[in-house]
C-alpha cells in the first residue's frame, strides 16, 4: 500500500491534528468511547475523525465503527467537512455526516472553538445479522456529545439563566451567579452563541452496505430492492411483501431493474461519442488481458502504439476473451445507427455499454455497482467502488500495481471533475 499511500491514493486529503490541545480534545473523546487514547502527537483524521495511525496505533480499523454499525465521529474543526470518510460500512456515511454538518454549522462553529463534538449515528440496529438488520434502518439519530463537556455546561447555564429570569429572589443567590459567571467563561454567551445542534435525526434511504460481502439498497416509492448474494441470511424471507431481491450474480435480472426504474442511460450517439466512455473501458479490457496473460511484463512504456503493437501479437488470446472485439463492434454500431438494441445484447456484456443516469438522486450508487460488474476498469473501480479496487490491488502483480498508480495519478487526480464529467456526466463528487 505504500504505493497508494504515497501517491494519496489512499488517506488522500486527511486534516492533519498536531496541536497538543486539539490531541487532547480527541484523546478526551476516545476516552468517552471507552476507548485507549493515543500515545501520538500528530495524525490525520478524515470527515468522521476517523485517523489511519490511530486505528494502526490500536491495531483496530474499525475503532470508530464497532460492529460496522451505529457509526462513531469525533469532529475537531468545520474544516472536517470538506474531507472524505476513507473507512466505512455504509456509502451513505459520509452523506449523513454532510447533512448533519449543514444543518447545524452554526453550533459546530462555536462549540469547536472550544471543544471536540464526538457522539454516534445511532440507528434501531445494534448488530447486522440479517437482511432485516439492515433494511430495518430507515432514519438514524445522531447522538452527540463533547469532550470538553461544553455542551453539558451549555444546558447547565441555560437553566440557571432560566431561573433568574423566572424566580424572584433568584438574583440574590451568590451562589448561583457565580456558578453562571463560571460557565459562561467556558461557554460564552449562550444567548448569541447557539451551542445545542438543531437537527439530529436524519433519513436513510439507497445505501451499499460492506456485509454479506456487500448489500446495495434502492429505495422507490412502494418498493425496496436489494441486490446482493442469495446466500445473505434473510435473502427472500425479510418483508417479501415489499422487498424485491436479486441475486447480484444474475447480471439479466439487476440490468433489468436499473434499466425500469431509470437508473441508467442506455447507449445513444448523443453520449457514447462525446464520452468516449466505451473506447475507455476497451483500453481497460486490454490492459487487463496483458495484466493477465505477461504479469511481468514492463508497463512503463505502455501507451496507444505499445498497446495496439501488443494487441497484433495477441489477437487469438483477445477475440477469444471477447470484451474488445464487442466494444469495438458496439462503437461502429453506436456510429452508424445512433444507438444499440439492448436486446441484441448478451447479459454479461450490458454493464459494458450504460451509465448511471446523470439525474437520478442514485447516480453514484448505481455507477458502483455497474464497477463491480465491469472489474477491468480499474479507474471506475477507483472512483464509485473504493472497497473494491482497494481488494483487486492486493492481487495485481507489483509492475501493474505500478502501472495503476502512474496511470491514476497522471490522469484522474489532476483533474477529477473533468474525467467524471466526460465519463460519466457527474461533476463535483459527494462526500465520500
Amino acid at each position: 500500500m505504500n504505493r497508494l499511500l504515497e501517491a494519496e491514493l489512499i488517506y488522500g486529503r486527511l486534516l492533519t491534528i498536531a496541536e497538543p490541545h486539539l490531541v487532547a480534545r480527541y484523546n478526551k473523546a476516545m476516552v468517552g468511547f471507552g476507548l485507549k487514547p493515543t500515545t501520538l502527537t500528530e495524525f490525520d483524521i478524515d470527515m468522521t475523525g476517523f485517523s489511519p495511525q490511530v486505528a494502526a496505533e490500536l491495531g483496530d480499523q474499525d475503532y470508530l465503527d464497532p460492529g460496522r454499525v451505529n457509526r462513531r465521529f469525533i469532529i475537531m474543526t468545520p474544516e472536517q467537512e470538506n474531507l472524505p470518510v476513507v473507512h466505512t460500512s455504509f456509502s451513505n456515511t459520509a452523506g449523513l455526516m454532510h447533512e448533519f454538518f449543514t444543518a447545524n454549522a452554526r453550533a459546530i462553529n462555536a462549540i469547536t472553538i472550544k471543544d471536540a463534538i464526538y457522539g454516534e449515528i445511532e440507528d434501531t440496529v445494534a448488530e447486522v445479522r440479517t437482511l432485516e438488520d439492515l433494511l430495518s434502518i430507515n432514519e438514524v439519530h445522531f447522538k452527540v456529545l463533547s469532550a470538553e463537556d461544553v455542551l453539558g455546561k451549555a444546558a447547565e447555564l441555560r437553566q440557571l439563566a432560566d431561573r433568574v429570569q423566572t424566580e424572584p429572589d433568584a438574583w440574590r443567590d451568590d451562589a448561583l451567579l457565580n456558578r453562571m459567571v463560571e460557565l459562561a467563561k467556558l461557554t460564552g454567551d449562550i444567548r448569541q452563541n447557539v451551542l445545542v445542534p438543531d437537527k439530529l435525526v436524519f433519513r436513510h434511504d439507497a445505501f451499499w452496505a460492506n456485509h454479506f460481502g456487500g448489500v446495495y439498497v434502492f429505495v422507490d416509492d412502494r418498493i425496496t430492492t436489494v441486490i446482493c448474494d442469495p446466500s445473505a441470511p434473510g435473502f427472500r424471507r425479510s418483508r417479501p411483501w415489499q422487498v424485491s431481491y436479486i441475486p447480484i450474480n444474475d447480471r439479466e435480472k439487476v440490468f433489468d431493474f436499473l434499466a425500469r426504474t431509470g437508473r441508467i442511460e442506455l447507449p445513444r450517439a448523443s453520449w457514447v461519442e462525446q464520452s468516449g466512455l466505451f473506447r475507455h473501458r476497451a483500453e481497460m479490457a486490454l490492459i487487463a488481458l496483458v495484466r493477465d496473460l505477461e504479469p511481468e511484463a514492463d508497463l512503463s512504456r505502455l501507451d496507444a502504439v505499445w498497446l495496439q503493437t501488443w494487441a497484433q501479437r495477441n489477437a487469438s488470446r483477445i477475440a477469444e476473451d471477447g470484451t474488445y472485439p464487442f466494444l469495438q463492434e458496439m462503437i461502429r454500431q453506436v456510429a452508424s445507427t445512433g444507438n444499440i438494441r439492448m436486446a441484441d445484447v448478451p447479459a454479461d456484456r450490458r454493464f459494458l455499454v450504460v451509465r448511471a443516469q446523470a439525474d437520478h438522486p442514485d447516480q453514484w450508487l448505481t455507477n458502483r455497482l455497474i464497477a463491480h460488474f465491469n472489474p477491468s476498469d480499474f479507474v471506475s473501480r477507483f472512483i464509485f467502488d473504493k472497497q473494491g479496487f482497494y481488494a483487486d490491488y492486493d492481487t495485481f502483480p507489483e509492475t501493474f500495481r505500478d502501472y495503476v498508480v502512474s496511470r491514476l495519478t497522471t490522469t484522474y487526480l489532476q483533474d477529477k471533475n473533468r474525467l467524471r464529467n466526460r465519463l460519466y456526466a457527474i461533476g463535483a463528487a459527494p462526500h465520500a
